[in-house]
């Protein structure tokens, strides 16, 4: 029977239903959206103070309806920025996108506590128009909402929302509202009941790569001999307005403008120690990537053969090569210790729609145990063979689908094995190449004619 063993930390498998206790308020709300990407990034500096007699252990988050399925990253944090433990819960009327607290200590009655609430959600910017020809700018709506969404009331509260450009063709203007250079700010709004909806739409110029990783194939095969060899196959996509008509190579060699809705290179960025780096396509290498060396990482601009227009996609693979003492830790004589990401960085601002992660281990291993950043899928295991391989690697699958930058943690990977192992293929080796001079000594000394020479009749 398939067995694995797959630890979470942030988040709990078991989702408890929990009472929205209304004696808790939010004294303050500071909220910020970002709409400066393709993300919908939002910040929220929550005070909260308990009014009741009870102590309060827990606070309740609830996401707005039309956010479902769009959440790709959720964090607290408490005034001194250490992480508070979230847990997916459940409320009346609420049955998604809602997440239990733990304060660190309980809130006494009278007293008040600030949290930091981040959250990233993706496909929330929508271009309209939704086709656009080749030289016009890219216009988005964003589709929110003017009061922080909450199950508590508010007694104060502010909303920074911060756009790309400060060309804006429109915003409702629920007062009071001000726009400054590229941000607009709404309230303070005071006395606001729980559970307060009134829409916001937000009508801006946004440029910047809306680009999409549809598909990743992320394979990590490690050797003792001291190398970890890591290949990316990505499929991507310009998820932007799509370009109406015919496309010009001789006006887009014209425009040299640096703000424009189509990609024509973008930065990744690759350990300090890769060596052997290699970007190519299904035409073979592509020799317009540039490595530039960085102190503590290593920076790779990747040109695609074409430049992309919405609605345009590509695929390419990247491979490298990295010291395996950097990532593989000895913990005792047969227990080793992987660290590694199991996402790395592929642009600025990434959206990754579908991640799967493979980890070829080495042959022989035993005792495997995998401990996750955050909650994933776990595929089968499978089976591969590599040169000279006698028995097959095991394959570890994690899958993983809506990703975004804050997703780059690291996996652990945990494992027995036999160093005496490493010998195993040489051994092998040198035997059949012993075995086969033996077999071509033999041949060569062996005389298979049917007549004897004349010289030998002679004598």
């Amino acid at each position: 029977m398939y067995k694995f063993v797959v630890l979470f930390i942030c988040m709990c498998s078991v989702i408890s239903a929990e009472q929205i206790n209304q004696l808790v308020i939010n004294k303050n709300v500071e909220r910020t959206i970002d709409l400066t990407s393709q993300l919908v990034k939002i910040t929220a500096t929550i005070t909260l103070e308990n009014t009741g007699k009870d102590t309060v252990r827990n606070y309740l988050i609830v996401l707005e309806p039309d956010t479902v399925g769009n959440l790709s990253y959720i964090s607290v944090k408490d005034s001194l920025k250490e992480d508070l433990k979230l847990t997916p819960s459940k409320v009346e009327k609420h049955e998604k996108d809602v997440y239990s607290v733990q304060l660190k200590q309980p809130l006494a009655t009278g007293r008040t506590a600030g949290i930091i609430l981040e959250a990233v959600f993706t496909k929330g910017l929508v271009p309209y128009p939704n086709s656009i020809t080749q030289k016009e700018k890219q216009l988005v709506r964003y589709f929110g909402n003017h009061y922080f969404y909450t199950p508590y009331a508010t007694s104060k509260q502010t909303t920074s929302v911060t756009l790309s450009s400060r060309s804006v063709e429109s915003y409702t203007k629920l007062k009071p509202v001000s726009q400054s250079d590229s941000t607009l700010t709404y309230g303070p709004y005071s006395d606001i009941p729980a559970f307060s909806q009134d829409r916001m739409i937000v009508h801006y110029e946004n440029n910047s790569p809306f680009l999409t990783v549809t598909r990743l194939e992320r394979l990590i095969e490690i050797s003792h001999w001291g190398n970890i060899a890591v290949e990316e196959n990505i499929e991507i996509l310009h998820t932007g307005a799509k370009l109406k008509g015919p496309f010009s190579r001789y006006d887009y060699q014209r425009d040299t403008g640096s703000s424009h809705h189509s990609i024509k290179s973008y930065r990744t960025i690759l350990p300090a120690a890769a060596y052997n780096i290699y970007y190519r396509d299904s035409n073979g290498n592509i020799s317009t990537s540039q490595v530039r060396t960085r102190k503590d990482w290593i920076e790779l601009e990747l040109r695609p053969r074409f430049p992309l227009f919405g609605g345009w996609r590509s695929s390419y693979t990247l491979g490298y090569s990295v010291p395996s003492y950097q990532y593989l830790y000895r913990k005792s004589s047969t227990e080793y210790v992987l660290n590694m990401r199991l996402l790395d960085h592929v642009f600025d601002d990434m959206h990754v729609e579908e991640l799967e992660t493979k980890v070829v281990l080495p042959v022989g291993v035993t005792e495997v145990q995998i401990k996750t950043p955050y909650e994933v899928q776990r595929l089968p295991d499978g089976v591969t063979f590599k040169y000279l391989d006698q028995f097959g690697r095991s394959v570890i699958k994690l899958r993983k689908t809506n990703l975004v930058e804050q997703h780059i943690q690291d996996l652990e990977i945990v494992y027995h094995w036999r160093s005496g192992l490493l010998l195993l293929e040489p051994v092998l080796l040198a035997l059949a190449l012993y075995v086969l001079f033996i077999i071509v000594i033999i041949y060569v000394r062996l005389d298979f004619s049917i007549h004897k020479p004349e010289h030998a009749k002679k004598e």
